[in-house]
């Protein structure tokens, strides 16, 4: 009777531990191909994904106003266009707030 019970105790533990894992990983599984010049307008802001981890794909997550978000392949051109506009943005943004 122990011993049943230790294995399903460890039997849990180890299903549990198995999908704590991987709920945690905030990962794009794919890109998209091209978004509308509207959807461009309206992106806030972007993170790197990096394919350490759970993650198995390298992207652009970019984050929209209602903090919709959508994953781009970085070695695409209009993606790395994208990422320089929302930096200078964010840069010109930085240095208003220090200047005044």
């Amino acid at each position: 009777m122990k011993f049943r019970a230790l294995f399903v105790f460890l039997l849990l533990a180890c299903f549990c531990l198995s999908l704590a894992q991987g709920s945690y990983e905030n990962c794009c599984l794919s890109y998209v191909d091209s978004v509308k010049p509207s959807v461009k307008k309206a992106v806030r802001s972007y993170r790197t994904q990096e394919t350490d981890g759970g993650c198995n794909i390298q992207a652009i997550v970019f984050k929209l106003r209602k903090g919709k978000v959508f994953c781009a392949n970085p070695e695409i051109s209009w993606v790395r266009t994208l990422m320089k506009k929302l930096d200078a943005k964010n840069k010109k943004v930085e240095n208003r707030k220090k200047s005044g």
